[in-house]
C-alpha cells in the first residue's frame, strides 16, 4: 500500500480521537448542568399519612364529591381531593365547597360526566353540577415551560411574567408544585383514604404559617393575584406569612393594575365580604395592596390614621364581619357605598364651588365621576352601582322629615342601607346635628303610626295642614280670563 493511503488513514483516526474528546467534553458539560438542574429541582420527599393518623373522615365530605371521585376512580383515572377542603378538615371547619384534581382531561371528564361542562380559558376546568351544588374538577397542572414553544395555545407567557394562558397537564407532583400556597396542595385519596403532602404543607398547617410555593418573585408575576391570596388566608385563618414570602408584595403591588378590574372585583368581595374584613383591611395596607384596589379612597388616608374616613371603614368592615357571622345577608352595594362617600362629598363640593351649580345638580355629576374612576381600578357591575346611587341620593334626603316625607322615605327599598350609612356617618364625625338626626330616625322606626306622627309634629310640622299647602293652586281656565276681569 501506497505511504498516501496510510496518511489518509491516520488522518481519519486523528480526527476520530478529537471528534471523541470534544464530544466526551460536551457530555460532561451537559451532564454536569443537568445534575445541577436536576438537584435544584427535586422536589421534596413525598409525606403519606395514613387514615389513622389525619382527622378527616368521609362522613364530612360531600356526597357529590365523593361520587365523583369513585367514578373517577372506577374508570381507571387518579382522583383526590384537594386545596380548601382537605385544608378546612384537617383544620377541624366546615369546607365551604370540595374541589377535586384528577389526570382526566377536561374532554374526558365531559365523556364520562353527563352533568359536566367546562368552563375557563385560562385554566380549563370542569363543573360537575349536581343541582345547586357544583363540583370543580382540574386536570394534574404541569410546569408551563415544557410545551410552551410547542403548542402556544396552550401556555401564553406574557413579557412581564404573567401566565395569559395555562393548560399544561402534568402529573401530581407537577400539580403539587404548581399550586400557590403549600397549605392548599394536599391531597386526599378517597381510594386509600391517606393524605398525601408533597411540599411540607402539613407542617405549615400546624405551626400556623402560609407559604408560597417557589420562588416568591416569580410566582407573583405569574399571577400577581396571589399576592391577595396570601393576605386573605393569612386573615382568614389567623396565620403568619413566612418572611419570604412577604417580601416582594410591597415591590409588586402595582402589578396588580394589570389584572382584568372584573377579576379584582370578585377578588374584592372575597378579601372584604367573607367575615375577615376587620383583619384583613391593616394587611392590605401593610403591603401596600390597598392602593390599587381601591386608588380613590387611598388618597383620602391620613398618617394619624384617625380621619373620617379611616375610622368608618374600620367600623363598616367590623359591622360586616358581624353580620357574616350570624348568617345576615350583606350587600356589596352597601360597602362600596360607604367607602367611596368622603370622596364624593369632597368631589360634589368641588363641582359647585367651580361650577356655580345648586348642590343638589353637582352632586348628582360627582357620583357619575366617583364611579366612574372606582370602575377602572375594580369593575362594579351596574346592578350594584344603581343601588349605590339610590344610597348616596337618600342620604340627601334623609333630613327632609316633614309631613309625609319621613313614611315615604321609610318605603323606599334602600331606605334602611341609608338608614345604616347616616349611622356610621354620626359615629365617625364630629357633628351635633349629624347625631341628632340619626337619633331621631333610630327613634322613629320604633315607633307606631300615632307616636310617628306626634314626633312630626313636634319639629313644627302638623301634616294635615302640609298636605293642605302642598296641594297645587288651581288656574282658571284661559277662557275665563275677560269674564274674571270684566267682574
Amino acid at each position: 500500500m501506497s505511504l498516501s493511503f496510510w496518511n489518509r488513514i491516520y488522518f481519519l483516526l486523528l480526527r476520530c480521537t478529537i471528534f471523541t474528546r470534544v464530544a466526551n467534553f460536551c457530555r460532561k458539560i451537559l451532564t454536569r448542568d443537568e445534575e445541577s438542574t436536576s438537584a435544584e429541582n427535586v422536589p421534596p420527599p413525598i409525606t403519606i399519612i395514613p387514615r389513622d393518623q389525619h382527622t378527616i373522615s368521609r362522613r364530612e365530605i360531600s356526597d357529590n364529591a365523593l361520587k365523583v371521585l369513585h367514578r373517577l376512580n372506577k374508570s381507571g383515572f387518579e382522583a383526590y381531593l384537594v386545596g380548601g377542603g382537605v385544608r378546612d378538615l384537617l383544620l377541624g371547619k366546615k369546607p365551604k365547597d370540595f374541589d377535586i384534581t384528577t389526570n382526566a382531561t377536561p374532554e374526558q371528564m365531559r365523556k364520562l360526566f353527563r352533568n359536566c361542562r367546562l368552563v375557563g380559558r385560562r385554566f380549563r376546568l370542569a363543573h360537575v353540577m349536581f343541582g345547586p351544588e357544583v363540583i370543580e374538577v382540574a386536570t394534574f397542572r404541569g410546569h408551563h415551560e415544557q410545551e410552551e414553544s410547542v403548542d402556544r395555545n396552550t401556555s401564553q407567557q406574557g413579557q412581564n411574567g404573567m401566565l395569559l394562558r395555562d393548560n399544561i397537564f402534568g402529573s401530581i407532583e407537577d400539580d403539587a408544585q404548581r399550586r400557590d400556597l403549600t397549605i392548599n396542595s394536599l391531597y386526599y385519596s378517597a381510594a386509600d383514604f391517606t393524605v398525601r403532602d408533597y411540599v411540607n404543607g402539613l407542617s405549615d398547617l400546624e405551626q400556623g404559617i402560609i407559604r408560597l410555593i417557589g420562588h416568591p418573585e416569580t410566582r407573583y408575576r405569574e399571577d400577581p393575584v396571589r399576592m391577595l391570596r396570601v393576605i386573605r388566608f393569612s386573615a382568614k385563618l389567623g396565620m403568619t406569612i413566612a418572611p419570604e414570602t412577604a417580601a416582594p408584595i410591597g415591590e409588586l403591588a402595582g402589578l396588580l393594575k394589570n389584572i382584568p378590574p372584573a377579576r379584582l372585583f370578585e377578588e374584592t368581595l372575597k378579601l372584604l365580604q367573607s367575615g375577615y374584613g376587620e383583619y384583613t383591611y391593616p394587611l392590605l395596607r401593610k403591603y401596600h395592596l390597598f392602593e390599587p384596589l381601591f386608588p380613590l379612597v387611598h388618597q383620602y388616608f391620613t398618617e394619624s390614621g384617625d380621619s373620617p374616613m379611616e375610622r368608618i371603614l374600620v367600623q363598616v368592615f367590623k359591622n360586616t364581619d358581624n353580620r357574616i357571622q350570624n348568617d345576615r345577608r350583606v350587600n356589596p352595594a352597601f360597602l362600596f357605598a360607604v367607602m367611596y362617600w368622603y370622596p364624593l362629598q369632597e368631589k360634589a363640593q368641588q363641582i359647585a364651588q367651580e361650577s356655580g351649580l345648586p348642590f343638589f345638580e353637582a352632586f348628582s355629576l360627582a357620583m357619575n365621576d366617583t364611579l366612574d374612576e372606582a370602575c377602572r381600578a375594580i369593575a362594579i357591575p351596574k346592578r350594584f352601582t344603581t343601588m349605590i346611587r339610590d344610597i348616596w341620593t337618600l342620604q340627601l334626603r334623609i333630613s327632609r322629615r316633614h309631613g309625609k316625607r319621613a313614611w315615604k322615605l321609610m318605603e323606599h327599598p334602600k331606605f334602611r342601607a341609608a338608614y345604616d350609612l347616616l349611622v356610621l356617618r354620626a359615629g365617625v364625625e364630629s357633628s351635633a346635628e349629624l347625631q341628632r338626626l340619626s337619633d331621631w330616625w333610630t327613634e322613629f322606626q320604633t315607633k307606631n303610626a300615632n307616636d310617628q306622627a306626634t314626633m312630626l309634629q313636634e319639629l313644627g310640622s302638623d301634616p294635615a295642614q302640609r298636605r293642605r299647602y302642598n296641594r297645587p293652586r288651581k288656574r282658571a281656565p284661559k277662557g275665563n280670563t275677560s269674564r274674571r276681569n270684566e267682574s
